[in-house]
């Protein structure tokens, strides 16, 4: 029965029609309800006398309505029609045309192919993962929505199919019927071998589908067909399609052969999962050349469950990384293989570690997905996906022979590149985990898994012990990446003098405590693990910017470099039969910036690694350092106003601070590898070094008149003093005991006092004229103390712990606190903190640096 326009059904008020077919009319309709339109589909009356197939198509559509995602057509309601009880279905309203349709007006492009193909997917991804399968996938039932999106249509309609015979057309319609074997259900032309043989259907008949629709987009010809049903189901079942490059030259390989693998004839030999396909046509989008270099011919299609799209993806980034990748034996001896690479994760988010479990297969490793707190996984190399361990919060630090981990459990972030938590070890097996220490960075197991390396923070000095309580190593740096060799005789870590950077170089320490430098210093220096022989530690490390590459070192001091990918790589592990764990990742430190009156952030970052420093008295300007690619080895300052406008480089060095009238900055820059102070000018004037005299700056402020330095710096082997330099006699005075540090910005209005971490990592207000400093209990060490207000006694302090990121104020007087504001960023996803807020002191203006890691893991072999 056609309904006419402004017919009620149900809450629905009917429109035009849209179209018809043998599964009913769909019509434009009005919910008034939510003031929306919606698509709603009326199902032939003969549904409703047929009681088995009626409760089918209600349990189907209650499947179909609980599938959110962008590619497939949201299912909002169903119900029956009172007027001849025929069913209905209510979905989204779509704007655009059907798949057949666009394919009808010409040749799809690959670029597009691959756009649409991936969309598709990812929703039969989305899909298959709640249990519902397709059964009837084919261009009619593919939309493509005006603005680009691909839709997936009637999902959960496929068992409801009118028994209707074709004749000799192709496009033979499927029996009524179920998922009972012998029923055939599908639309010929795009159904699995397995359909056709009236066998049941599972999600590897929708990939199958899958693989006949890209083909027909990329040669514009069916892929199986033939005069007669007869012929097209002999097809199916016993012919391959034409090769793509027949028909389309822009076809690449790689691509042709995803689409053979989704084609397989039997289901186990096709891709396990619509994932997988979306993965590895996402590894060939843009490669539109058939051009490939001759390692992609080495290996031959094979029939098994294998990433083709990685295998073509790693043919042509052979052509792109390999010469770098060749080692100093293939310079003499000519081409090596170059090492093959499998992903191993691919969720959004931050890989934080990962081991080999003590089989040499298995991975545990720790990640924080798509903004969701930290936690443990596992994995194994043949599967794509991972299962939560069941520990939240949680950081896999070690893994030890027999199979125990050493975890940091309730893991926040401490500096901007440490994370600190308590230490408890746990089988791999399960349980509960058994508690050992608080505030432990760092972790490894011996080789016979009795006893731990640690690392923590002591306060003036961070340390490295072993066994827990023999302190081996102390710096007024930090230590990171402890990993005891295999023999058990010493130890290889890196270290990192600087508090704020991850520059730093390999050393190793024997169980008697004397330490060998292997390396020289690194512009960054991150990840560590043994050979597993013992006659080498690899770590990833880059001179200049921060894209890490591997390198070697003998425990004699013989470096060499492994090689390089592209990125920024972190080595995590390496297995015993030479299997390498590696996560590649982009990192962005941005800025997000309210100026005064306005209504909303907005970003301010200006290179890759931007880092907020100060702001002007009048929040109209912001003190930012470039610590990136972009900023060079160096750091570079950069001078940027708050309503957005480009930013103006002011010199080399890491920027601390602006003078009270906003003419000079202060800048730490590496003179012949020693920290020195310089002032660099904002408008016109040449910079101004200040001697060292003897001192190593850490960091440095002005005082609010703008006549001296405020200077937290080490001097030879002691820990860190605070110092005072007048501008004008240009000599440093020491006004602390060894152990203090002075937090940037929060020199009180008057210049009397100054907020320090003290030698015990409390926070403390010190008398910068003399006299006892007074601790402010109530602000935890790991907070960040950032400006004081105008009246002098009101703190601003940053708790940097866990998002939201909390801004709180503090009384310095009355210990009184009192939440001010959150620091939230909208993209969760990789948000891995917020290290630094600027604001003024009526904090009408402010600024914030937050940090983006986004990685992956990987699984490398033949790395040599």
């Amino acid at each position: 029965m056609t309904l006419s326009a402004g017919t009620k059904l149900g809450p629905y008020e009917i429109g035009a029609q849209l179209g018809a077919g043998g599964m009913g009319e769909v019509y434009r309709a009005k919910d008034p309800r939510l003031g929306r339109e919606v698509a709603v589909k009326v199902l032939p009356a003969s549904f409703a006398t047929d009681a088995d197939r009626l409760k089918r198509f209600e349990q189907e559509a209650r499947a179909a309505g609980v599938l959110n995602h962008p590619n497939i057509t949201a299912v909002h309601d169903f119900g029956t029609n009172p007027g001849d009880g025929s069913p209905y279905i209510v979905t989204e309203l779509l704007e655009g045309e059907t798949l057949r349709a666009r394919m009808s007006t010409g040749p799809i492009s690959v670029r597009k192919a691959l756009d649409w193909a991936v969309q598709l997917a990812k929703g039969l991804a989305a899909a298959h993962e709640k249990g519902i399968v397709h059964r009837d996938l084919k261009p009619e039932n593919v939309f493509l929505t005006k603005d680009g999106r691909l839709k997936i249509l009637d999902f959960g309609l496929a068992k409801l199919k009118v028994e209707k015979e074709d004749g000799g057309q192709t496009d033979l319609r499927t029996i009524s019927g179920a998922t009972e074997p012998g029923v055939v259900l599908g639309t010929m032309g795009y159904m699995s071998p397995e359909q056709v043989r009236g066998k049941p259907a599972d999600r590897r008949s929708d990939i199958f589908a899958l693989g006949t629709i890209l083909y027909e987009m990329l040669s514009g010809q069916r892929a199986f067909r033939g005069d007669t049903a007869a012929d097209t189901i002999t097809a199916i079942l016993t012919k391959e399609p034409p090769d793509l490059s027949a028909t389309n030259k822009e076809v690449h390989p790689g691509l042709d052969r995803i689409v053979r693998h989704c084609l397989e004839k039997n289901p186990e030999e096709r891709f396990e999962s619509a994932r997988d396909v979306a993965f590895d046509l996402e590894a060939l989008s843009g490669l539109s050349s058939p051009t490939l270099t001759a390692t992609d011919r080495i290996a031959p299609p094979q029939k098994k469950r294998v990433s083709w799209g990685i295998a073509a993806l790693a043919a042509i980034l052979g052509a792109a990384i390999a010469s770098p990748f060749v080692y100093t034996a293939g310079k003499r001896a000519g081409f090596v293989q170059p090492p093959a690479f499998r992903q191993i994760t691919f969720s959004r988010g931050e890989v934080a570690s990962s081991l080999f479990a003590p089989d040499g297969q298995t991975i545990l490793y720790s990640a924080a997905w798509e903004g969701k707190p930290i936690e443990i996984f596992i994995n194994r190399p043949e599967s794509p996906e991972s299962r939560p361990f069941g520990l939240t919060s949680a950081e896999v630090l070690s893994v030890s022979k027999s199979g125990e981990m050493a975890v940091s459990l309730n893991r926040r972030q401490t500096q901007a590149f440490t994370r600190s938590g308590r230490l408890a070890r746990i089988s791999i097996a399960g349980g509960a985990p058994r508690d050992i220490l608080d505030d432990v960075q760092w972790a490894d197991w011996s080789p016979d898994g009795k006893d731990l390396v640690i690392v923590r923070d002591a306060g003036v000095r961070n340390r490295l012990e072993f066994p827990i309580g023999k302190v081996l190593v102390e710096t007024a740096g930090w230590i990171s990446h402890p990993r005891m060799s295999p023999r058990g005789d010493r130890i290889a870590f890196i270290e990192h003098p600087g508090a704020g950077d991850d520059g730093g170089f390999v050393a190793a320490v024997d169980l008697a405590g004397k330490k060998t430098t292997l390396t020289p210093a690194y512009a960054t220096a991150q990840g560590l693990a043994w050979r597993p022989d013992g006659g080498e530690v690899w770590y990833t490390a880059a001179e200049g910017g921060f894209n890490r590459a591997v390198h070697a070192v003998t425990l004699g001091g013989k470096t060499r470099l492994v090689g390089r990918v592209p990125g920024i790589s972190t080595i995590r592990d390496i297995s015993k039969d030479g299997k390498v764990l590696m996560t590649n990742e982009s990192a962005r430190l941005g800025i997000l910036g309210h100026g005064a009156g306005e209504d909303k952030e907005r970003e301010l970052s200006w290179l890759d690694y931007s880092l907020v420093s100060d702001i002007s008295l009048d929040g109209k300007l912001l003190l930012i350092t470039e610590s990136g690619e972009g900023g060079g080895a160096g750091y570079s300052a950069y001078l940027r106003k708050i309503e957005g406008s480009p930013a103006v480089r002011l010199g080399e060095g890491a920027s601390e601070a602006l003078s009270p009238d906003g003419a000079w900055a202060i800048s730490i820059k590496s003179v012949s590898s020693n920290p020195q102070i310089v002032l660099l000018p904002t408008s016109v004037g040449e910079p101004r070094p200040i001697p060292n005299d003897g001192l190593s700056p850490l960091t440095a402020d002005f005082t609010p008149d703008g006549r001296s330095l405020i200077v937290t710096a080490t001097e030879g082997t002691h820990g860190t003093r605070i110092y005072v330099r007048d501008l004008a006699s240009g000599k440093p005075k020491a006004l602390t005991p060894e152990g203090y540090y002075l937090f940037r910005g929060t020199i009180t209005p008057d210049g009397k006092s100054g907020v320090v971490r003290g030698p015990d990592r409390r926070i403390y207000l010190y008398p910068l004229q003399g006299g006892e400093p007074a601790p402010l209990d109530g602000i935890g060490p790991d907070d960040r103390p950032s400006r004081f207000a105008a009246d002098g006694h009101t703190l601003y302090v940053l708790e940097p712990s866990n998002y939201p990121w909390k801004v709180y104020r503090y009384d310095v007087v009355t210990h009184r606190k009192e939440f001010w504001r959150d620091l939230s960023p909208t993209d969760l996803a990789g948000l891995n903190s917020v290290s630094r807020i600027a604001m003024t002191r009526d904090t009408s203006a402010y600024a914030y640096s937050y940090l983006r890691v986004l990685s992956y893991l990987q699984l490398v072999d033949g790395m040599k």
